[in-house]
């Protein structure tokens, strides 16, 4: 079908999803920020796009409100996996994804009415080394660090799950806090590709609370390789076991990471909706 598309959204983190084969127009910066516009467009967190891959069963794209294209996506892969198999496109209920961020494995676990509910998504190897991540930073991996803002200081945490995340221990969460300095973190000189932000709080050995400021996106309720990014750095700073539950403003999701660093993480995802794209969205598009 022409212009098709669903949303659907992993513990309130929400995305677009469609088919480049099905698609009539060219999803340009500007045409990928009218449609995740609240307003003007469909409202979303970001679009995921299914492509052809030559390595993978399937392709992934994965591009931010704000036009940027993002490496990897926990909840949108969860989605997308989602997408994949209640339209039909595979009857395998195990398979493998290629994004910008590498190869991952998304298996369903858990079926309700023939629709995939539970996901599993083999997030690949957390990678500490700041060159890769990439971050600025005199050592070799950037773990208990300061980073210096305008108005405050920051011990930061830097790990890469695909894509790269700066993550802040808090003995206490505020909400005003990560949106006052969410962007300013994101956008600093330390981090030349940007960096996903996390403030979190170890409650138990087994849990630590979440709150998430997006690259691309900003604020957001729901982040699976944010979640998937604090459990690595709890982990590896000795304050938790390798198998956690993140619990974020829209959710909880579990998390295991194995002495190799592997990650794996599991959680629901849920249709919103689906339809067209109207043409007059169609010709908006195009102005």
């Amino acid at each position: 079908m022409q212009n098709f598309f669903v949303k659907s959204h992993g513990l309130g983190n929400d995305y677009i999803t469609l088919n480049q084969d099905e698609i009539s127009f060219k999803l340009t910066e500007k045409a990928i920020v009218r449609i995740c516009d609240v307003h003007f467009g469909i409202g979303s967190d970001g679009i995921l796009l299914k492509v052809p891959s030559n390595n993978a069963d399937f392709g992934l794209r994965i591009l931010n409100p704000d036009g940027s294209e993002a490496e990897k996506s926990g909840n949108g892969l969860r989605i997308f996996a989602k997408y994949l198999y209640d339209y039909g496109f595979t009857k395998e209920k195990s398979f493998s994804i290629e994004t910008l961020g590498g190869l991952v494995k998304a298996e369903v676990i858990e079926e309700k009415n023939n629709k995939a509910k539970t996901i599993k998504v083999d997030m690949g190897k957390a990678i500490f080394e700041s060159e890769k991540i990439p971050v600025a930073c005199a050592n070799e991996e950037c773990i208990g660090e300061v980073m210096e803002l305008a108005e405050r200081s920051y011990e930061i945490n830097c790990v890469s799950v695909g894509n790269p995340h700066c993550v802040i221990l808090k003995d206490e969460l505020d909400e005003l806090e990560i949106k006052t300095y969410g962007a300013e973190i994101e956008n600093h000189s330390m981090f030349p590709n940007r960096i996903n932000v996390q403030f979190a709080r170890v409650v138990s050995p087994n849990e630590v609370e979440v709150l998430i400021w997006e690259r691309g996106a900003g604020w957001t309720l729901a982040s699976g390789s944010s979640s998937c990014a604090v459990a690595c750095t709890v982990v590896k700073r000795g304050l938790t076991e390798r198998n956690l539950s993140i619990k974020m403003p829209g959710g909880s999701l579990a998390i295991e990471i194995d002495e190799d660093w592997e990650i794996r993480m599991t959680g629901e995802v849920r249709e919103i909706a689906s339809g067209t794209l109207s043409a007059e969205l169609l010709q908006d598009l195009e102005l």
